[in-house]
């Protein structure tokens, strides 16, 4: 096995990394990006069933049901994938978190009705997690390359 060269930055082009916040995104609770890209990837962050800014200054939620959040959260996701420069057909993974087991078989009906024009499904995990704020049933990630 050969051995990798010494990271060296100025032998290799540093690529500038970029803070992706799609037009309407309600603002992030903390520091952090709705989505990031350095190079040709793009990190879209954990993203909810919130509706886009009103001017309000309040995060709502798009309703109490798990259809309607994994749309809005679809949604969410797309708007950081293409202020990106991107699209699904660019996402290698996904990573799906629900609050209750009992969503799953109703979340893959909705996830395969969304994603059924999709010419390459990506990879994706889902995941039961408790860590989510109350009222909120899923959250979503991905992950793209662009190119």
């Amino acid at each position: 096995m050969s051995e990798l060269p010494e990271h060296n930055p100025t032998q290799l082009p540093h690529l500038p990394k970029t803070a992706i916040t799609p037009a309407g995104a309600a603002a992030p609770p903390a520091k952090f990006s709705h989505g990031v890209r350095k190079g040709n990837i793009l990190q879209v962050a954990g993203q909810v069933g919130f509706l886009p800014e009103d001017g309000s200054g309040e995060r709502r939620l798009s309703g109490p049901t798990l259809a309607e959040q994994t749309q809005t959260t679809f949604a969410n996701v797309l708007a950081v994938l293409e202020a990106g420069g991107a699209s699904w057909e660019d996402v290698l993974m996904i990573r799906v978190y629900l609050t209750d087991t009992a969503h799953f078989a109703e979340f893959n009906q909705i996830w395969n009705a969304y994603f059924a024009g999709l010419k390459e499904a990506p990879a994706a995990r889902t995941t039961v997690y408790v860590g989510l704020p109350a009222g909120i049933l899923v959250e979503i990630d991905a992950l793209a390359v662009l190119g």
